[in-house]
């Protein structure tokens, strides 16, 4: 089929077509950087000469069938395969305008009508010119219809949380646009002066074609999607044409199960792809694999075969849910923080094990990443190899649950936990450590629990996982008041003998009281470490000696818990 590319204006691009973004793309994901740039360009536009238009981008859409009749209108029904971004984000900054329009001027009122008549066609079911996907929450179209301004405290997603910053930007933008400019001027150069090249695609496989030679001509794109376009094109290049609808379908199900879950976790597609095409490798790695190469890889492995396609997808979704369940435990955050741990750790859920069983794997991999990455404080430059191979060979070898720990804890035999421990006395175990002090401060009141032969108030402790970890760190001695016995108050506050936790809300209830004013409040937290602590300080002055003695007590438990 010859492809006619269009040199069109935003007005004429919009006109007489209806966007639907399907499932199997990417969720919105435009940061406020990016929101950020786009308004430069319009405002570069706007400083030039009236005749000057701006080349925004290229759009590549899938025509859906015939014309869609909506009143005396026909519009074709278009899924955005390249360009959403945009196109998304400029929707969202009409209906900016249309809001800030007042109808008390004619001409504005006008405008007005004519924005939301392009926005939303009015028929039995309102038909937006735009649909957007993985809006779990139907802010998008909320905003569309009604003009409804999300809370960025109700957004469950990451999609959804870039959906909702768009929306205030676009709208801080029209309003500081407003003070020196004209609000219909702006229309006008979104309709006439920004321009775009269209490519309208009836036959589907032919779309990803289309998408191919454009990228291999320096578009920039996300390997992660260009995986998907790769992997889609040979499908229909190499399938019957009895098998292709099917074989795609599936596809589309599958990236569309995909990109549900990348939508909820940010930068999630980039590792997972690595993570992915690393443990598919024949070959025993020592890295990572770079995005480029994985995508050349997973590509080469389909064998331009459906079937293999298909394995390489389902491979693929079952990486990126192995990777957001580790995430999602905000609990070992601070023992995965590094890339090659957290393969490990993926490489682990991978295998599928009984739940008992992966508990100790991952249990073991905890104590031993935490001891190396926190306690011995090497950065990510260490063990790279170790743990990419050993996540290799779990994932390939099927290694045992035995053999998986005895190699974690050959992994950090080295590491001498009996120095790294002494090493925490009189030091600041505050500043820039405060994920791995919740977490150090957990399995503290785990262990304290334990051997009162109670069990750790799990209720307090999710409040405290929720938050960001400094709004639960409580300083004994306030880091506000200085202390007489004391000469340097920055340290002595921020040491480990110092510090302890609080659900958030109680926390900051008490942030410039003495000791002895809070040791009630302690002594009620529900955690035993804080609990013993309000004790203590009925009976005993909070001083240097009474720091120096927890501390001791703390690092004898860190030495003796992780050897």
């Amino acid at each position: 089929m010859d492809i006619q590319p269009q040199f069109l204006s935003f007005i004429k691009l919009v006109t007489g077509r209806l966007f639907v973004i399907p499932k199997y793309q990417r969720a919105y994901s435009w940061t406020p950087k990016q929101i950020s740039d786009l308004f430069s360009d319009i405002e570069k536009v706007h400083a030039k000469d009236s005749n000057y238009s701006h080349f925004m981008s290229t759009v590549v859409g899938l025509r859906q069938g015939d014309p869609l009749d909506v009143g005396t209108d026909q519009y074709n029904e278009i899924e955005v395969v390249d360009g959403q971004q945009r196109l998304t984000t400029l929707t969202i900054l009409l209906k900016a305008i249309s809001k800030a329009l007042t109808a008390t001027n004619a001409s504005e009122r006008r405008t007005k009508a004519e924005i939301e008549n392009l926005l939303v066609k009015e028929d039995d079911v309102n038909l937006l010119l735009l649909q957007t996907n993985h809006d779990s929450s139907q802010m998008f179209v909320d905003y569309l219809r009604s003009g409804t301004l999300p809370d960025l405290e109700d957004t469950s997603t990451d999609a959804d949380r870039n959906l909702a910053i768009a929306m205030m930007q676009c709208e801080e933008f029209v309003a500081a646009w407003s003070v020196k400019k004209s609000i219909l001027e702006l229309y006008s150069l979104l309709k006439n002066r920004l321009t775009f090249i269209f490519h309208e695609v009836s036959d589907e496989a032919l779309v990803y074609s289309v998408f191919e030679v454009l990228n291999s001509r320096g578009l920039d794109v996300v390997w992660f999607d260009k995986l998907k376009s790769l992997l889609m094109g040979d499908v229909f290049e190499h399938s019957k044409p009895a098998t292709a609808k099917r074989t795609i379908k599936e596809l589309h199900t599958l990236w569309g199960e995909i990109y549900e879950v990348v939508g909820l976790q940010r930068g999630l597609s980039k590792e997972t792809l690595r993570f992915c095409s690393t443990l598919y490798t024949t070959n025993e790695p020592n890295k990572t694999l770079s995005e480029e190469s994985s995508t050349h890889l997973l590509v080469e492995i389909a064998e331009k075969k459906p079937k293999k396609a298909i394995e390489v997808t389902k491979w693929l979704l079952e990486t990126v849910r192995a990777e957001k369940r580790l995430l999602d435990n905000k609990r070992v955050s601070a023992a995965s923080k590094i890339v090659q741990a957290r393969l490990v750790a993926v490489s682990i859920i991978l295998r599928g094990f009984s739940k008992p069983d992966e508990t100790l794997c991952l249990n073991a991999w905890e104590k031993v990443t935490f001891k190396i990455f926190a306690l011995s404080g090497k950065d990510s430059r260490n063990k790279v190899g170790d743990y990419v191979r050993l996540a290799w060979r779990i994932a390939n070898q099927k290694l045992a649950v035995a053999e998986i720990i005895k190699e974690l804890k050959e992994l950090g035999s080295e590491f001498k936990i009996k120095e790294a421990a002494a090493k925490m006395s009189g030091i600041d175990c505050y500043t820039n450590w405060t994920e791995e002090l919740r977490y150090l401060l957990y399995r503290y009141d785990e262990y304290l629990a334990a051997a009162a032969g109670q069990t750790i108030n799990k209720s307090q402790w999710n409040k405290i996982w929720a938050v960001e970890p400094s709004t639960s760190i409580e300083h004994i001695q306030p880091q506000s008041k200085g202390n007489p016995s004391v000469k340097n108050h920055s340290i002595f506050v921020h040491r480990l003998g110092n510090l302890t936790m609080l659900p958030p809300g109680t926390n900051s209830s008490l942030r410039d009281k003495d000791p002895k004013d809070k040791a009630q409040t302690y002594k009620v937290s529900g955690l035993i470490d804080t609990a013993e602590i309000g004790r203590d300080i009925e009976t005993k002055s909070w001083n240097l000696a009474a720091v120096e003695k927890r501390e001791k007590r703390m690092i004898a438990w860190i030495a003796k818990e992780w050897s």
